[in-house]
């Protein structure tokens, strides 16, 4: 017997038929080739202009990101399903508990910049609010 030699295996590669699923879906994908082929040929256009023009700098971002950014992203859009889970019920829920969980996590991530937005949020606030009263108590003295 020789170390270095196997015996010849005879196998032979037997294709499974094809089901009527697997057959619809192939007809479809045939189908609708021209249609996603267009579609393809727009977005490339759509994005080379807005690459080119007003989102340069954010595609450049996107393209080269610093070290781990997907996995944050990954994390604070984790936080926002979590937050959608746990809003079951009303409509306002559903609008503060993700926004105020993936506000929460992305502000562990970034910290200097939820405190310059906090400012900026703050201080807005403060003059909607005084606008608020201005108007409220306009309306009051005039009755």
């Amino acid at each position: 017997l020789s170390l270095y030699s196997s015996p010849a295996r005879e196998t032979k590669y037997v294709e499974n038929p094809q089901t009527q699923l697997e057959e619809g879906v192939s007809h479809l994908r045939h189908v609708m080739e021209p249609y996603t082929a267009w579609c393809q040929v727009l977005r490339f256009y759509i994005t080379s202009a807005l690459c080119s023009d007003f989102f340069s700098e954010g595609c450049e971002f996107l393209q080269n990101p610093p070290a781990g950014f997907y996995p944050r992203l990954g994390v604070i859009g984790f936080a926002g399903i979590v937050g959608l889970f746990l809003a079951r019920g009303s409509k306002v829920k559903k609008l503060v508990y993700p926004t105020g969980l993936m506000g929460i996590s992305a502000s562990m991530y970034y910290p200097q910049q939820a405190v310059a937005v906090a400012k900026v949020a703050g201080t807005q606030l403060y003059d909607w609010s005084l606008q608020g009263y201005i108007a409220v108590e306009s309306l009051w003295k005039d009755n």
